[in-house]
């Protein structure tokens, strides 16, 4: 069952979501010295980083992977690492060797080959050949996509055994992009998912109804997500 989660407005949903970060890296980190979590882009993580990033102690025990990335350079206003740089990993002091990076300038095939690998070096043990991360945060779009995975997309067929992909027809620009597969997304012990103003409101409605291609965030394991909302995007009966 989805965990849900509303809060009065985004403010509100970015407090939440860092304190729960913040608490669960704490627990899984005190269990096996290290928590792996990947972050996603978008407005809605950013303000939840910032607040992670006034509070450096909480990531003492993490790495830090990411769910997506466009394939800009590192330094580009369209780069998801820069968005997170900026928001947390200066703020915070985040050592370089925790941070693990998509490198979405060697292209979609290339970077998503080379990200698969670290992942596979980085992360163990697996489950079933899938690195296991620890945490995934996840925006989600109108159209209901999550990371790079956008509905209809071949990408979502890609299999169990697929870690890494590359985007080169990516409905919303830039076209290029690397994503976690949905399998690694379902292979996550623990999924959380943020959404924010009225524009997202359908979305969730869609997500947490019957699962679907068209809606890749339906997709996601439920027993394994929590999702986040303000009450602008809640859905039917929740809202206020």
């Amino acid at each position: 069952m989805t965990r849900l989660t509303t809060c009065v407005d985004p403010e509100a949903v970015a407090e939440r979501a860092a304190a729960d970060i913040a608490r669960y890296c704490r627990r899984v980190s005190a269990e096996r010295e290290l928590a792996h979590v990947a972050l996603s882009g978008g407005s809605t993580p950013k303000r939840t980083y910032e607040l992670l990033g006034a509070r450096p102690a909480e990531l003492a025990g993490v790495e830090l992977w990411f769910a997506d990335e466009r394939c800009v350079p590192p330094d580009d206003e369209e780069s998801n690492y820069r968005l997170v740089s900026e928001s947390l990993l200066v703020p915070a002091r985040v050592s370089p060797e925790r941070v693990h990076r998509m490198q979405g300038e060697l292209g979609p095939d290339q970077g998503a080959r080379g990200y698969e690998q670290a992942l596979r070096e980085g992360i163990r043990p697996w489950e079933k050949e899938l690195p296991v991360l620890d945490l995934i945060v996840l925006g989600v779009g109108p159209d209901g996509h999550v990371a790079s995975l956008f509905p209809g997309s071949p990408t979502l067929d890609a299999g169990d055994a697929a870690v890494c992909l590359g985007v080169g027809d990516s409905p919303k620009p830039p076209p290029e992009r690397i994503t976690l597969s949905l399998a690694v997304l379902r292979a996550a012990r623990r999924c959380l998912l943020l959404a924010t103003g009225t524009s997202k409101a359908d979305a969730i409605a869609a997500m947490l109804g019957e699962p679907s291609r068209h809606v890749p965030a339906s997709l996601l394991r439920r027993e394994r997500l929590t999702v986040i909302v303000d009450d602008a995007a809640a859905p039917p009966g929740r809202r206020p």
